[in-house]
């Protein structure tokens, strides 16, 4: 339930708070993009520490750890299987290489998880869903995508409540077969299911009563502007990325092996 951590907004007083959603969205495109066309351990290394300063900057370390922590089993997996996959193409040789491309992997995965949970993290809903709008995205999109990044930590949160509440009454989830576990899960899901429902039918009686979609032109208390720091951020963005795309096509990136095996 810790990955969810990720989603879930933080309101404080820091430049990276005050950043417009939609240069928060396209610097984590951007991140998002340069990762993919590296491969390079030494490029996805640089990224990723990049963005370390950002995450003290906005004074969210501690729920960004929570969120890696959350994440740890798919780290875990992702590692894992370019290891084996590697060692298995290569005649079951492990070597220098295979490990450093499979730590390169593991870390590109951390810096997109990275990315967006400093997304998120720093980018309130109801601002969100006014970029969105003011984007000329219809309404109704912009209510749906909001509300379940809304519900999803919250849903998590219940989950984790009937998970104690289930355990405090003798149900053991981690012991057992893998049938079996999966079973165990089944008191777990049943409820948080209903509960979904629940809380869906709230919500959409809720909607009715406040006359939702009755006007086709909404509007808004106030309008999101771009200030002079989202334009000196998105200069610098496009900059970094225009580069890294140069450099991937015309300079030779150093590559760097972990020290394990002699090929």
């Amino acid at each position: 339930m810790k990955a969810f951590e990720g989603l879930k907004f933080r309101k404080k007083a820091s430049p990276v708070h005050n950043l417009d959603p939609r240069t928060k969205f396209i610097v984590s495109c951007i991140v998002f993009a340069v990762a993919l066309i590296f491969p390079e351990l030494l490029i996805i290394a640089i990224l990723f520490a990049a963005q370390i300063p950002l995450i003290f900057l906005a004074k969210i370390q501690r729920e960004w750890s929570r969120s890696l922590r959350g994440g740890l089993p798919l780290i875990v997996i992702i590692f894992a299987t370019n290891l084996i996959f590697g060692y298995i193409s290569n005649g079951f040789q492990l070597t220098s290489s295979i490990l450093t491309y499979s730590i390169a992997m593991t870390l590109r995965f951390i810096t997109l998880i990275s990315s967006f949970s400093l997304f998120f993290l720093t980018t309130s809903p109801d601002d969100l869903s006014l970029a969105l709008e003011q984007s000329h995205i219809p309404y109704e999109f912009c209510f749906a995508f909001t509300t379940a990044v809304r519900f999803v930590p919250v849903l998590a949160n219940e989950a984790q409540t009937i998970v104690d509440a289930q355990r405090s009454r003798g149900l053991e989830l981690e012991k057992g077969s893998f049938i079996k576990k999966i079973r165990n899960y089944i008191p777990i899901l049943i409820p948080l299911i209903v509960g979904a429902i629940r809380r869906s039918l709230e919500l959409a009686e809720a909607m009715e009563s406040r006359a939702f979609g009755a006007k086709e032109h909404r509007t808004s208390f106030y309008s999101l502007k771009l200030k002079k720091n989202d334009f000196i951020t998105l200069a610098l963005s496009f900059i970094v990325l225009a580069f890294t795309i140069y450099a991937r096509y015309n300079i030779n990136i150093p590559t760097i092996n972990i020290p394990f095996l002699q090929q």
